[in-house]
């Protein structure tokens, strides 16, 4: 038997029942793996719930996420087969949608923000242009006629993130994975400087690799030492829907606009998000953060105002300390992560579920995986400071 055969374990526990959670099991459950997940309440939730399902990695691009970058698209280059598997696995619809976004100007202001980051775009090779008003009205009609042009991202798609959650839950029980909802995890067994196991429902259960993949909750799991406690953030966001008419909606594409962004269903609902807090674990609708967004979708929308409201929600995006994700092994063997995924969760659970799958099962890590360990909070606390004359 070879080294990276005898090395495959037998047994996987999963923290977490959200996207991350439920595509990790799946793709392990698939490969023969005995797999246990753990679900605090009912899966899908939580941040997989809340989110609007955009798989935004060319829109929603910032200086200084270049690897962060190369992990999204590797991702959104995954999403076409990985729903269509999914979609084979469970029997149930997913709704990926491939119209492309939009992102409007409304101003003199606005223009020359976009044109910047358009700047920043082209030099990362990203497939964006600009496109004039009269374009842009073209594709939207109903868009405010102050509009002055906007960016049109062609590969930036969208998914039904509650369908998606649904779908994969089914996937992975149909492939064998032992799913235990309202099981909160009590604590992680840690002996002999492993992760041997959790308590849940006060009953120890043994495994040979438990995966950490709690988002916001991440770092209140209880028995990991101090060292191994991933710096996982509850990042609030507010979002609230409004009803369109599903045979004549008023908006098709994802269209992000100063202050918010646009998200169609195709039963209609108008997905608009979402607010950036640092609140805790405070899931409050708030006067002020709905004020804002309905603002912010009637000055680009402005037949917003007639659709009635269908839905208000807030969510906790796990956000890391430098909001990219925490993936692959740690220094305490037997315990992988798979969190921190902040406004991504939705885009990266194609990429995160087969890096992370394929690490348990032979213990490398991709490539594109690399940059996003746990070790690089590590490397910059152990970095000397430097010291003016």
């Amino acid at each position: 038997m070879s080294a990276e055969a005898s090395s495959r374990p037998d047994k996987v526990i999963i923290i977490g029942g959200g996207v991350i959670g439920l595509s990790i099991a799946w793709r392990l459950a698939v490969r023969g793996v005995d797999v246990i997940l753990f679900e605090a309440g009912r899966c899908g939730t939580g941040a997989s719930h809340a989110a609007a399902g955009m798989l935004a990695a060319c829109a929603e691009v910032e200086p200084g996420e270049e690897q962060l970058l190369f992990l999204n698209r590797a991702s959104q280059a995954l999403w076409p087969d990985f729903a269509r598997e999914l979609e084979a696995a469970s029997g149930l619809a997913v709704d990926l949608r491939t119209e492309g976004t939009l992102v409007c100007a409304f101003s003199a202001d606005d223009q020359a923000r976009l044109w910047h980051h358009l700047a920043l775009q082209e030099r990362l090779g990203l497939p964006v242009s600009w496109l004039d008003a009269a374009e842009v009205r073209r594709r939207e009609p109903f868009l405010s006629p102050g509009i002055v042009g906007g960016l049109w991202s062609p590969e930036d798609h969208q998914v039904d993130n509650r369908k998606l959650a649904a779908a994969l839950h089914v996937a992975a029980g149909r492939a064998g994975a032992a799913i235990h909802e309202d099981s909160p995890v009590e604590s992680v067994i840690v002996e002999d400087g492993r992760a041997r196991g959790v308590v849940a429902r006060g009953r120890r259960i043994d495994a040979d690799v438990v995966i950490l993949a709690a988002g916001a909750w991440s770092r209140r799991i209880a028995g990991l030492p101090r060292a191994a406690l991933p710096p996982v953030r509850p990042v609030k966001g507010q979002l609230v829907a409004l009803q369109m008419d599903p045979a004549a909606p008023v908006l098709s594409h994802v269209t992000w606009v100063p202050g918010a962004y646009l998200v169609p269903r195709r039963d209609g609902r108008l997905i608009i998000g979402a607010t950036v807090e640092e609140k805790g674990f405070d899931t409050r609708m708030t006067a002020g953060g709905l004020l804002a967004l309905l603002d912010a979708a009637w000055r680009a929308l402005p037949v917003v105002e007639e659709l009635p409201i269908a839905e208000t929600w807030a969510g906790l995006r796990p956000g890391s300390r430098d909001d990219a994700p925490i993936l692959g092994p740690g220094e305490l063997a037997g315990l992988v992560y798979a969190t921190g995924h902040h406004r991504n969760g939705i885009l990266l659970t194609p990429v995160t579920a087969a890096v992370v799958a394929d690490h348990v099962l032979n213990g490398r890590l991709a490539d594109v995986a690399r940059p996003f360990t746990l070790a690089r909070f590590q490397a910059r606390a152990d970095a000397p400071s430097e010291v003016s004359s």
